[in-house]
């Protein structure tokens, strides 16, 4: 176990190294800068202070979820790209061979990785999440609703798509893994807007489409169930915004997105433990 941690801190370190990661977090500093500003100017625009205080709140809470989706989609793609060539890249520039060929089993060495980026992906969701939730409070003067439990199924999310990634690395090239592993999140993504186009127009041929495509991929289901707890009740009836949810998958698909987790890791730790190297 002690090898497997040592690991997982080299590649948490390799990782906060990364062009890409600092970029990314370039980026969530413009985005919360962007985002405080226009939810400063929001709260000081007089005709909007005319507004019903009960009506002011809801529509700021529906801009934080806005700033949630936004951070959510950072988020997964900051995943993608900071991981997306640490087995197949490694494999192809034969890099690898210098941590293989030491006494150290390979599913070590695979999950030693997997963990540093986990942690890696913990650090940026926390940062950039509290960002948020710190300018929704002192500008907006809103809080979320189940912000913890928003977070963590954000986090669910980036795991799930990391474990993709160390999955399809196990196999495909580094531009190929990036090109499938984004690809199932899109199809996901239209996927679970159909889903919810189906639900307003009563369409069961659109939520059946949204529904299989959970069960390929299940990353935007778990965002749905973010999103869902962390609005407020008045805000799902009054359809504030786009990114409002009236219903949203319940435990069960929660619980299919964790064992499909779980079963990529699996298969990946197969796959890297047959892959000729």
């Amino acid at each position: 176990m002690t090898q497997l941690w040592t690991i997982a801190r080299i590649t948490f370190r390799e990782a906060a190294r990364r062009k890409i990661l600092w970029t990314a977090l370039l980026a969530a500093a413009a985005f919360l800068a962007l985002f405080g500003t226009g939810m400063h100017f929001q709260v000081r625009d007089p005709h909007f202070n005319r507004i019903p205080p009960l009506l002011r709140y809801q529509a700021l809470s529906s801009i934080l979820l806005i700033g949630f989706y936004a951070i959510d989609l950072l988020a997964v793609l900051m995943t993608v790209l900071t991981s997306v060539d640490s087995i197949s890249g490694e494999i192809a520039s034969s890099t690898i061979h210098a941590v293989a060929s030491k006494p150290i089993h390979r599913w070590q060495l695979l999950l030693g990785k997997w963990l540093g980026f986990a942690a890696m992906v913990a650090v940026y969701i926390t940062l950039v999440f509290s960002g948020a939730v710190a300018i929704g409070y002192f500008i907006g003067g809103v809080h979320p609703r189940g912000s913890f439990e928003g977070a963590a199924l954000i986090y669910l999310e980036c795991l799930l798509v990391l474990t993709l990634t160390f999955l399809f690395g196990t196999m495909f090239s580094t531009l190929t893994n990036g090109v499938i592993v984004l690809g199932l999140h899109g199809v996901a993504f239209i996927g679970g807007w159909l889903e919810q186009i189906g639900s307003v127009t009563e369409s069961g041929r659109l939520i059946t489409l949204g529904i299989l495509s959970s069960v390929i991929m299940p990353s935007e289901s778990i965002w749905r169930r973010a999103s869902y707890v962390m609005q407020t009740s008045i805000a799902r009836t009054l359809d504030f915004s786009p990114f409002v949810s009236r219903s949203a998958p319940n435990a069960n698909m929660m619980l299919y997105a964790s064992v499909y987790l779980l079963l990529a890791l699996a298969a990946a730790l197969y796959r890297f433990h047959q892959r000729d190297l």
